[in-house]
């Protein structure tokens, strides 16, 4: 039985990022109807930057050599590093608990949203591993990132978020599904790009139902 925990991270309560993670969702219950499922979201409960008590972890954790994550608590010895273990724990608990970590979030100035890059700070710990835990991204972009596209070197987003899984979570195979060119609904300027819009969101939708379904089993 699978545990999948789903985070979005869109300031718009109506964004695709938003609808492309509820369409994995919908496909990963219809395919695994025994799972279970925890839900976070970001933008409207957001978690808090990192203060000095989580430094001073971070350096204890260090200078203990450990990479167990059950001995994090024990570390915690300053009153500030104690305080911070009281926000770090349930966020570290709800990714310890999953099997599949479904993040939606959308591009913001060619990177990620600060509410997700503060939830990664809080849960991110020297030398960690998250094992065989398996993490897709989906995404959603104002313009064009993909390979070949002129601001292909731009994208911050699905660059990033690969590395410091790979770098700080020693999980190197995450799945990105990317919904290109939404501003071609809004912008007059990138009208006559509405139809590549479209293929690009039907091909992701397309994708996360066959991806919820893989990750199902």
């Amino acid at each position: 039985m699978t545990h999948l925990l789903h985070l979005d991270a869109s300031a718009r309560t109506n964004s695709l990022s938003r609808k492309l993670g509820a369409e994995f969702v919908r496909a990963w219950r219809d395919a695994e109807p025994g799972g279970t499922y925890t839900y976070r979201d970001l933008a409207a409960e957001p978690t808090p930057f990192i203060e000095e008590g989580w430094t001073e972890l971070c350096d204890a954790v260090l200078a203990a050599g450990v990479t167990d994550l059950d001995r994090l608590a024990e570390l915690a010895v300053t009153p500030a590093a104690k305080t911070a273990w009281q926000m770090v724990e349930p966020l570290l608990a709800q990714v310890l608990a999953a099997d599949v970590i479904l993040i939606g979030t959308p591009m913001y100035n060619y990177s990620i949203p600060a509410a997700l890059k503060a939830w990664l700070d809080q849960i991110t710990f020297p030398r960690m591993s998250l094992g065989q835990r398996r993490f897709i991204v989906v995404t959603a972009r104002g313009g064009a990132y993909s390979p070949g596209a002129p601001k292909a070197a731009f994208d911050y987003q699905e660059r990033f978020l690969r590395d410091f899984f790979a770098g700080h979570f020693a999980v190197t195979d995450t799945v990105f599904v990317n919904a290109e060119l939404a501003n071609a609904v809004q912008d007059p300027n990138l009208s006559h790009l509405r139809d590549v819009h479209e293929a690009s969101l039907a091909a992701a939708q397309a994708e996360v139902r066959s991806l919820a379904e893989e990750y199902a089993r």
